[in-house]
C-alpha cells in the first residue's frame, strides 16, 4: 500500500499562486508516476499534471499549462505542484495520485492511490 497526504491548499486571489505538497509513503518502490487531479462541485475529476518518478516529461492539462508545474523530490518521496496566475476556476478540490503502471496515465483510472485532497479556492 502507499499513503499519500497533500498539504498547502487554500484560498488565493485571481492572479496569485499556491503550492501544494503531496506526501507518499509506504510501499513508494512501486510506484511509477505520480499526478495531480482536481474536482470541482458538480463535475467530475479531471487530470492536472503528471510525472515519473524516474524522471523524463511531465504532463498537463491545457487548460494549466503555463501555470501550474508539477516537479518531485525522490529523496524525501514528495511531489509539488506550484500554481501560479491562478483563476477562479482553477477553484476544486486537489488530489495527489499515485500509479504502479509502467507508463505515465491522464486518466483516473490509471492510478492506483489516492490522498484525500486539499481545497483550493481562487476569488475573483
Amino acid at each position: 500500500q502507499v499513503q499519500l497526504v497533500e498539504s498547502g491548499g487554500g484560498l488565493a486571489q485571481a492572479g496569485g499562486s499556491l503550492s501544494l505538497s503531496c506526501a507518499a509513503s509506504g510501499r513508494t518502490l512501486s510506484v511509477y508516476s505520480m499526478g495531480w487531479f482536481r474536482q470541482a462541485p458538480g463535475k467530475e475529476r479531471e487530470f492536472v499534471a503528471a510525472l515519473s518518478w524516474r524522471g523524463g516529461p511531465t504532463y498537463y492539462s491545457d487548460s494549466v499549462k503555463g501555470r501550474l508545474t508539477i516537479s518531485r523530490d525522490n529523496a524525501k518521496n514528495m511531489v509539488y505542484l506550484q500554481m501560479n496566475s491562478l483563476k477562479p476556476e482553477d477553484t476544486a478540490v486537489y488530489y495527489c495520485a499515485a500509479g504502479s503502471k509502467s507508463w505515465v496515465s491522464r486518466i483516473v483510472d490509471g492510478y492506483d492511490y489516492w490522498g484525500q485532497g486539499t481545497q483550493v479556492t481562487v476569488s475573483s
